[in-house]
């Protein structure tokens, strides 16, 4: 890469920074006026509203990356049409494909800091974010949502209503089967922690185990049990699977698979969050051909606004695709990477047509 080529790549990555710090900075403030309607609940007051906001930052750039490298990458490629400094490229002997190369470049590194981000920040921040929140507000934390989290195990089915901090949990509901299916036993326990790799101690433990014609009970302070369930798999499945990583999504799927269970959600959220992945260097080589033809002299207002609506585009296209592939059961490989594939072959057409 030569300098041409780094300093296109870093003139878009300048305004694509630019972009997003503008974006965030609105995000952050309407997520702050959002969480007025739940302050004053016991003791979520003003700061700690200003804290749920901040870290929940990392997951609104994600949201929002697509849309802000199209928007940044529109303004970059245009600061350097306006200037004629891509005239002077093109009649240095930088071909169009060349261009594309230096373009692609930086997005590739805007890439990588949305996986970044995506797999060590975000997931991490945002999960803190609705801990300290449901903290603040209540002393009876529910974090699987109505009707809990449900896990299989083996023989062994349970639902998780609740989660505390760390390797704690509480509301496990257990339901034993049988090698024919059949439910032999159910137990409840008021609380459950990690005590080592493949052992859990449950607290106030209640059993029901059916005998023949009869019930048997069982009520003991406490029960340790063997279970290939561990305390991060368990925090999975109370977590919703839009907002887990890709690591967590593949362990996840991994879990759900060799349990035979439907595994459509987390499916759907690994393909979807891939496609958004690979839209952004696709964003950036959509732009560049907005930076020649009779788009070289356009303002900045012009391109900013073709860039908002192509990203508002693209991102309800994503949300609708992701809702239908849901309710009707699709396949979600194929739609989950439809809008970006109509994104990639725009861009094709687009640079192929360039002169």
């Amino acid at each position: 890469m030569n300098r041409l080529d780094r300093y296109v790549a870093r003139t878009l990555l300048m305004a694509v920074a630019l972009v997003m710090a503008v974006l965030l900075v609105i995000g952050a403030l309407f997520q702050f006026i959002d969480e007025q309607g739940s302050t004053g609940v016991g003791h979520y007051g003003m700061g700690e509203a200003l804290v749920f906001s901040l870290l929940n930052v990392p997951r609104f750039a994600l949201d929002a990356f697509p849309a802000g490298v199209l928007i940044g990458s529109l303004l970059g490629i245009g600061a350097l049409a306006r200037s004629h400094e891509l005239t002077a490229m093109r009649a240095a002997g930088m071909s169009r494909w060349r261009l594309a190369r230096s373009a692609l470049a930086g997005g590739l590194v805007l890439m990588a800091a949305g996986l970044l981000v995506g797999e060590l920040v975000a997931p991490r921040l945002e999960q803190l974010a609705d801990q300290r929140k449901a903290l603040a507000r209540f002393d009876n934390v529910s974090f699987a949502g109505a009707g809990g989290a449900w896990l299989r195990d083996g023989d062994r089915i349970l639902n998780i209503a609740e989660r505390a901090r760390g390797n704690e949990f509480g509301g496990i509901t257990m339901f034993e089967l049988d090698g024919q299916q059949r439910l032999v036993a159910v137990a409840h326990a008021e609380r459950a922690s990690n005590n080592a790799r493949g052992s859990w101690l449950l607290g106030d433990y209640r059993e029901s185990r059916f005998q023949g014609e009869g019930v048997a009970g069982v009520a003991s302070g406490s029960r340790q049990i063997a279970t290939s369930l561990s305390a991060a798999l368990l925090q999975l499945a109370a977590v919703q699977p839009s907002k887990l990583s890709l690591r967590e999504l593949h362990q996840a799927m991994a879990y759900y698979g060799q349990n035979q269970l439907d595994d459509a959600a987390y499916r759907l959220a690994w393909w979807s969050a891939l496609a958004r992945t690979f839209a952004i260097p696709v964003a950036v080589l959509f732009a560049l051909p907005f930076g020649f033809g009779s788009m070289r002299s356009a303002g900045s207002g012009a391109r900013a606004t073709l860039g908002l609506v192509v990203g508002l585009v693209y991102f309800f296209l994503q949300r609708t695709v992701e809702s239908g592939t849901v309710v009707f059961q699709l396949d979600p490989l194929l739609l989950a990477c439809l809008p970006t594939f109509l994104l990639a072959c725009a861009a094709a057409i687009l640079l192929v047509r360039t002169r």
